[in-house]
């Protein structure tokens, strides 16, 4: 009864909902399998030791058979003989071996049906555990990228990286108001050229302009 009981757990169990509760779910589906591999390789060897329980039943039962058959021949011969007595005792172990062929054939009507059970439940348990088999890979994989996508949520909400970015911020504005102070620097330098430019044009204009109303005079 251990072995049917706990086959029927294994074929009833909903692998998924043992994986949402499992804090390691690689080893729990390997743990799931291996049971039932295990339990696979326990049911077929009882199932084997079934098989050559009923071969020595038959085998018996047709012995007993034989038996039957032999005291049936005793008794007859006996009658023949005139042995009522002798007949009558040969009857007696007859019906005595067919007793116990009735029970032997009680015990392989019982065998057979165990039988019939055990290669049922073989079948279903191997459906389920080729299935198994088949999802590992793609649980795993699930799981694999689950916990990628925890450590990425972990990280972008993590205050330290949160703070880090802040500064990073700060060292930006920094950098930004440097760069505007050298821009504006550069700016007020250029003017003071400009303004130093425009007086040494208009001083060479004023020189062009008296040149040329000397000139103008003497003509």
């Amino acid at each position: 009864m251990g072995i049917f009981s706990r086959l029927s757990d294994i074929i009833n169990s909903n692998i998924n909902s043992l994986l949402d509760k499992a804090e390691d779910p690689e080893k729990l589906i390997r743990m799931v399998i291996q049971e039932m591999e295990e339990t696979l390789v326990e049911v077929r060897s009882t199932t084997a030791k079934i098989i050559a329980d009923k071969k020595e039943l038959l085998r018996r039962n047709d012995n007993l058979a034989r038996q039957a058959i032999d005291w049936q021949s005793k008794a007859e011969l006996a009658l023949s003989k005139g042995r009522e007595d002798l007949a009558k005792a040969a009857l007696l172990e007859k019906a005595t071996i067919n007793d116990v062929i009735n029970v032997v054939k009680d015990d392989l009507v019982k065998l057979d049906e165990s039988l019939a059970k055990l290669t049922n439940e073989i079948e279903q348990l191997q459906v389920k555990l080729n299935d198994a088999r088949v999802r590992q890979k793609s649980i795993m994989m699930r799981v694999s990228a689950t916990q990628s996508r925890r450590a990425i949520n972990q990280t972008l909400y993590n205050n330290t990286f949160d703070n880090a970015l802040n500064r990073f911020e700060h060292f930006e504005r920094k950098i930004d108001s440097m760069e505007s102070e050298i821009e504006v620097g550069t700016l007020a330098r250029k003017g003071i050229s400009a303004e130093f430019e425009a007086l040494e044009k208009e001083g060479k204009i004023d020189q062009e302009l008296a040149a040329l109303k000397s000139k103008m005079e003497k003509k």
